[in-house]
């Protein structure tokens, strides 16, 4: 480089120092109402920030020509990272070094070990080799089944994840309980995690359809028969037993009069017309007697639709049959079709509507869209853009043109999740049932994911009740036990446009509190940001995170497919890998759990000598000491 172009390249690491210096004057009074232990974390987020507002690739090429700091990885610490690159450029220059070495040494690893001692005050320690921690969901069984949340102890789960929006208190009390015998039965922390759910945009409810069941035969591409349609027979007015396993479709279950059913026995045979005025003919294989109950498995060689009008006869006896449900209605969308969504609660009836209508759960977010806003439907299965608003009597009523659907049109079901990632929701974060779950989480738990985050006001919307609720918990429990709720941890679920838009002063305000992280929700982000942008959105969220000295969770099917499959994809494990940069990666639930914590967690010891954050880390590969 001559000297020409590095006069020039020295005066643009001192424009943007000072550029730097001017951000970290203007936010002072954000900066200011930091928690002490977050101060260091809270100017380096407003360098970092500020970095990343401008354009940096021309400076990073003339750094890179001689050899300096590409500015690739200096989330820890901003300042220094560029305080070196200027004296990189000084040495060149043959002028002598700006900045001292005390400026500029050690910077990184105290940035690490701010953001490690954060971790760990959250999160727990993590097991050794590793630098993130598994956080497991527990399913409702973990409140009935200690053995079960043992096995995830054993298998390597560190912390514990409960969705408040499922199960009651006295489960969650049970789930904890067994999370804490768990932790004492491995001998290290295990911290509960605690979701609050925030305020669910839905579908209403949609009129439940006819009550009719199919048992069906299955068949070869030829048509011939490989398993039969099959009746599980039981008296009416019982809690019957579960039909035997069988293969092929499943058996339908019907409650017919006990006096008939008694009359049964094997190789009876069985009429009946179906609802489609089809005769079919069954016959019974097998007659069980449990519980001082007589019921019957029967089958047939064809389809046969059954209501609980249907007759079905045996030695020229009839019984009516009972027991079958009403089936589910669903909306069927095609892209180009219109979809009215409206504040009216009535269940819509699709088959007597001459439109497609359905209703929402949360009337006011109906009111809020505006005329070319974006509605998602069923986490972006179905996408549509609102064409008019209209006052219909005393309710509003959204058109909506469908824009995107799955080929040959897409269900849309009553209780499927809603994003308005373009609407301004005047809704708040937290719900009445969600401040009754936070009074729980504080006293019982250890840490509080809080959803639907938009803005700094949100977060601190979070931390005024968090405070009302310790001082609540003081009054009636004493002084330590308050103490505790106030240094509750708290997680903040980035999975909205605006959250993600105004992170920066979202974690500002969140850094108010002394205990705090962030959680990756990828699903909903994936579902209002689009499923191309979450090639870099995630990390863009960690980035900012680590200039803050804050843990992040990385959340969302993180190994789904083994943990419901038993075997993963070459994908996930490509996606895993990169979560556990993160210092908590979350699984969900599976009947193969235990085997994707014990893959995590083994992925989570490799690479901990080989990555930190986004820094690679140069071990020895031992598989290529021969390779040449």
């Amino acid at each position: 480089m001559d000297q020409h172009l590095l006069a020039e390249t020295i005066t643009k690491i001192d424009d943007l120092m000072e550029r730097l210096a001017n951000a970290e004057e203007s936010n002072r009074a954000a900066i200011d109402k930091v928690h002490p232990d977050h101060r260091d974390g809270a100017l380096n987020l407003v360098h970092y920030t500020t970095l990343r507002s401008r354009d940096i690739r021309p400076l990073q090429a003339r750094l890179s020509e001689v050899g300096a700091t590409r500015l690739t990885t200096t989330e820890p610490s901003v300042i220094p990272r560029l305080k070196v690159a200027r004296n990189v450029l000084s040495a060149y220059a043959g002028q002598e070094l700006k900045y001292g070495s005390e400026e500029v040494t050690g910077a990184f690893n105290l940035a690490d070990d701010i953001l490690e001692a954060n971790a760990n005050q959250l999160l727990g320690e993590h097991l050794d080799g590793t630098h993130s921690r598994i956080m497991v969901t527990l399913p409702t069984e973990a409140g009935d089944d200690p053995d079960l949340v043992r096995g995830f102890a054993e298998a390597g789960m560190e912390l514990a994840r409960i969705n408040c929006a499922h199960d009651a208190p006295e489960v969650w009390a049970r789930m904890i309980d067994n999370v804490h015998a768990a932790a004492e039965a491995v001998g290290r922390e295990i911290k509960v995690a605690m979701d609050l759910a925030g305020p669910k945009l839905r579908t209403g409810d949609i009129a439940p359809g006819p009550a009719i069941e199919r048992a069906r035969v299955t068949r070869t591409k030829v048509g011939e028969i490989i398993t039969p349609a099959k009746l599980w027979l039981t008296p009416a007015g019982t809690s019957a037993p579960e039909p035997p396993a069988k293969p092929g479709r499943p058996t339908l279950s019907l409650q017919v009069d006990p006096a008939w059913l008694d009359d049964l026995t094997e190789g009876s045979e069985l009429r009946l017309v179906d609802v489609r005025d089809s005769k079919r003919v069954f016959y019974v294989r097998d007659v069980h007697e449990a519980d001082g109950m007589r019921c019957a498995y029967a089958e047939g060689e064809q389809n046969a639709y059954l209501a609980n009008t249907t007759l079905i006869e045996h030695d020229w006896q009839r019984t009516r049959v009972s027991g079958i449900e009403a089936s589910e209605q669903k909306l069927r969308l095609a892209t180009g079709d219109r979809l009215t969504l409206t504040t009216d609660q009535t269940p819509v009836d699709p088959s007597q509507a001459d439109r497609h209508i359905i209703g929402c759960t949360l009337p006011e977010a109906v009111e809020a869209i505006q005329v070319g806003e974006k509605v998602l439907f069923d986490d972006g299965a179905i996408a549509a853009v609102a064409a008019a608003k209209d006052t219909v009597g005393e309710h509003t009523e959204v058109t909506l043109d469908i824009t995107r659907a799955g080929l040959g049109g897409t269900n849309l079901a009553a209780h499927k999740g809603i994003n308005l990632p373009d609407t301004e929701l005047p809704l708040p974060s937290l719900t009445d049932e969600d401040l009754e779950a936070f009074r729980f989480v504080a006293r019982h738990g250890d840490i509080v994911n809080v959803s639907f985050i938009r803005n700094a006001e949100d977060v601190a919307d979070v931390l005024d009740a968090l405070a009302e609720i310790a001082d609540d918990i003081e009054a009636e429990s004493g002084h330590e036990a308050g103490d505790r709720a106030r240094g509750l941890g708290v997680v903040l679920k980035i999975e909205t446009i605006p959250a993600y838009e105004q992170l920066g002063s979202v974690l500002l305000e969140g850094m108010r509190h002394p205990n705090l992280g962030i959680m990756v929700a990828r699903g909903d982000l994936a579902v209002e940001l689009g499923f191309e942008r979450m090639a870099e959105v995630p990390r863009f969220i960690m980035n900012l995170a680590e200039s803050a000295h804050v843990p992040t969770i990385m959340a969302t099917q993180v190994l789904e497919s083994l943990a419901k499959s038993g075997l993963p994809t070459r994908a996930e494990i490509t996606d895993a890998a990169y979560a556990l940069r993160a210092e908590s990666v979350m699984l969900n639930k599976g009947p193969h759990i235990n085997d994707a914590i014990a893959i995590l967690n083994r992925m989570s010891a490799k690479l901990g000598n080989s990555q930190r954050k986004n820094r690679i880390q140069l071990r020895k590969i031992d598989s290529w000491e021969n390779t040449l």
